[in-house]
């Protein structure tokens, strides 16, 4: 049986920087990546829809180390997918991954420090078994099988097509259509204006409003850098700059949480015009980043609605009819497409089973150590990016603090680390493992996910600055962290 130092599990934006951290910072360590797809970059290469981009600028979704060089910051799905790859064939990084390997379980032996990991081969049909002393989890957040969809009455009545944004049919004609998107979040605000385009209208259906705003798809700053500096300088200023901006927006959400909102609901008017209906549409129940802010590049959905090409109508649905959608309100919306922008259907690491030392893994029995590692789970590291900012700020931060943990092991001669709770620690308070975030898809995965304390290690701050001390700055050997070596249990024994 195969064994390996390091198993990372997915190929996507946190799998290609696990593994660039892993043979920087940690070269002496064995490692390959297990993705259950034939091909890499995660989200990037799964979701096809129309106008698919991120919402977060690529000076902090890119990796730290991989400087992003393109004009626009607000990049398209296959930008983000391409520079993916040149990052993996660039490191040598995509010479470690193992395509079409869905992992399905790991099993935890505390008598061998081994994780033994089983995965299904998608392409041959069959099962291999591998063993690693560490496994970092780089999966995400969602199903890869398919989407979140809340039960609509009456769909089956619905003569046109119904699609989920995570299943686009590659051959779905929607020129010349009515269009019904149902959703407010980022994945409608993207889909609105791209398929209005060359639809014949779109309707964006939302129960609720959400919070927008609009921002230019270059970074003027970035672009004039890149003129007078290396690539690299450039980009590191960029990114410093955009991340305290990012910081300095969500601080000022939590402490004038007023004076954000009528800013935000200022910029829509002056979009839209005073005749618009802003406090129907565009007003959400909540403050400002108590859900995630969604991004208009360019004003490109206000220029769809401004057209008359897209219409946002606030109501919920009654039933699906043959024609459309009818509305509480007594409304009805015609359509020949409809698309759920719905949300994702969350998962917690990665659908597969864990096993320690013979009993099943409730991970939501365990406290989250640094928002990361699982309390009583030994050589585990999942890595999860922020809510408020750019996934990849995180990420990296994640990939560095494994690094430090993998070379502290090497260093004192232990093969195990295992997060306990201190005894005074056992009385901490619960807490969500994400706090004062009210967003319906994260709310659904909250069950599944450990629990949060009041005090270090047992957060996850959803801070970057916090975090660069917590991960990058603090003592890997903090008291908390218990390093052992079963080569001393079984001499004791």
């Amino acid at each position: 049986m195969e064994h390996l130092d390091v198993l990372v599990v997915g190929a996507g934006i946190s799998g290609i920087g696990a593994g660039y951290h892993l043979q920087t910072l940690s070269s002496d360590r064995s490692y390959a990546i297990l993705e259950g797809r034939n091909d890499l970059g995660g989200t990037w290469d799964l979701f096809r829809y129309p106008g698919v981009r991120s919402d977060s600028d690529m000076h902090t979704l890119g990796y730290a180390f991989q400087p992003w060089t393109e004009a626009k910051s607000i990049a398209d799905g296959p930008s983000i997918l391409a520079y993916l790859r040149a990052t993996a064939a660039e490191h040598g990084i995509d010479r470690r991954i193992r395509f079409g390997h869905q992992v399905t379980q790991a099993e935890w032996s505390s008598e061998d420090a081994t994780w033994t990991v089983t995965a299904e081969r998608t392409d041959l049909g069959e099962t291999v078994t591998l063993t690693c002393s560490y496994l970092f989890m780089c999966s995400g957040y969602y199903s890869y099988k398919g989407g979140y969809t809340p039960e609509l009455p009456g769909r089956d009545r619905f003569a046109g097509e119904v699609v989920h944004p995570q299943g686009w049919p590659e051959d779905l004609d929607h020129e010349d259509a009515r269009v019904v998107v149902i959703g407010s979040g980022a994945t409608a605000m993207t889909l609105v204006p791209a398929l209005a385009e060359t639809a014949r209208h779109v309707t964006m259906l939302q129960r609720s409003p959400t919070y927008v705003a609009s921002r230019p798809d270059h970074d003027a700053v970035a672009n004039r850098l890149r003129r007078v500096l290396p690539d690299r300088w450039a980009y590191a200023i960029t990114r410093w700059k955009n991340v305290r901006l990012q910081e300095l927006i969500y601080r000022k959400t939590r402490t004038e949480p007023g004076k954000v909102k009528e800013k935000l609901l200022g910029m829509v008017r002056t979009e839209l015009g005073d005749d618009y209906d802003v406090d129907t549409h565009f007003t959400p129940t909540y403050d400002p980043w108590d859900q995630r802010l969604c991004l208009v590049p360019n004003s490109d959905l206000f220029a769809a609605i401004r057209s008359g090409r897209a219409s946002v109508v606030t109501d919920q649905i009654e039933t699906f009819t043959e024609d459309g959608i009818a509305l509480r309100s007594g409304e009805e919306l015609e359509a020949d497409i409809i698309v759920t922008a719905t949300g994702l259907q969350l998962v917690t690491l990665g659908e597969m089973d864990f096993v320690l030392d013979g009993e099943p893994v409730d991970f939501s029995r365990t406290w989250t150590y640094k928002g990361l590692a699982y309390s009583d789970v030994p050589n585990l590291a999942s890595s999860f990016g922020y809510v408020n900012a750019s996934w990849t700020l995180r990420a990296d931060l994640t990939c560095t603090y494994v690094c430090r943990l993998l070379n502290h092991m090497a260093a004192t001669g232990t093969d195990q680390c295992t997060p306990r709770l201190r005894p005074a620690d056992r009385s901490m308070p619960e807490r969500p493992w994400i706090d004062d975030f009210s967003a319906g898809y994260m709310q659904r995965m909250m069950p599944l996910l450990p629990k949060q304390g009041d005090r270090v290690p047992w957060v996850s701050t959803q801070s970057y600055t916090q975090d660069k001390k917590l991960l990058r700055r603090s003592p890997v050997d903090d008291g908390v962290m218990q390093f052992t070596s079963s080569r001393v249990s079984a001499t004791a024994s």
